[in-house]
């Protein structure tokens, strides 16, 4: 049963890893994200969204969804953590 679970975790950690080769290349400033996607956040982030700066535009506006889903999954795991660390009284 170990031997399964590290061939899987070898596997998953080998596709991770072939799937990185796809990323743009760290700090470069002519990468697609930084050459159309940075101008129009900076541009046009106040305003479509009316928020106060563009950090709060981006996080609750264009990636409110996201954001919400990302504090679901931290809730649920720490309701994991404490269900399975609790304490029984027998």
């Amino acid at each position: 049963m170990k031997t399964l679970a590290l061939l899987a975790t070898l596997v998953t950690g080998a596709i991770l890893l072939y799937g990185t080769q796809d990323f743009a290349d760290w700090g470069d400033p002519q990468s697609p994200p930084n050459t159309h996607l940075s101008p129009y956040y900076i541009q046009n982030a106040v305003l479509e969204t009316h928020a106060p700066n563009i950090v709060t535009a981006v996080l609750g506006d264009y990636r409110g969804y996201d954001t919400m889903f990302e504090t679901v999954v931290i809730y649920c795991a720490g309701i994991a953590v404490v269900s399975v660390l609790r304490r029984t009284r027998s």
